[in-house]
């Protein structure tokens, strides 16, 4: 799929789930599917039902996934994705040294995004200048970008602001920065 959207929807903000799924009719118009990431046993059944219903009324688009991280720890997507490995390894399925990152990254909950695993840009709205715990390997080389304005009140210019920001980025991955002499 060409690109993907994540939103994360924190313990405190479960009743958004419903509000970000209602839309279903038009998320398959648009041709979006819904992924929802995250500890999903401790949501309530009711809300249980509605992510698996989404992600079923769209599973077959193809314009743009969006990604709902509710109840979502970046650490413990690590910790999981280590005891898959290790099971793997145990059940003769693998060894240790085929281990690598791409392997790794497969076994995160957001190994299904093949084509695009890693963000290019991570929004942080709210004033908060940390990540909460948000997919932590998945964001390593991510630009970020601050605002302090809430996500409810998050619109147009906002992301428009953020996408300049982006753009103005010289992306190096990890490189060091060239100086011309």
């Amino acid at each position: 799929m060409p690109c993907h959207g994540t939103r994360s929807i924190s313990r405190s903000s479960w009743h958004n789930l419903q509000l970000e799924v209602d839309n279903v009719d038009g998320f398959t118009r648009d041709g979006v599917r819904v992924r929802v990431i995250g500890d999903i046993a401790r949501l309530p059944v009711s809300l249980q039902r509605v992510g698996r219903e989404a992600e079923e009324a769209t599973r077959r688009n193809s314009q743009l996934v969006l990604v709902l991280a509710v109840s979502y720890s970046g650490r413990r997507d690590i910790v999981q994705a280590c005891r898959n490995l290790v099971t793997k390894v145990h059940e003769k399925q693998l060894r240790p040294e085929d281990i690598d990152e791409s392997l790794f990254a497969g076994e995160l909950q957001t190994g299904f995004l093949d084509e695009f695993p890693y963000p290019d840009l991570l929004i942080r709205t709210s004033g908060e200048l940390r990540l909460s715990n948000f997919l932590m390997w998945q964001t390593a080389y991510s630009e970020l970008f601050f605002t302090d304005t809430l996500w409810p009140d998050f619109g147009e210019a906002d992301y428009l602001e953020a996408l300049v920001s982006y753009q103005s980025r010289d992306r190096r991955f990890g490189q060091r920065k060239t100086t011309v002499a």
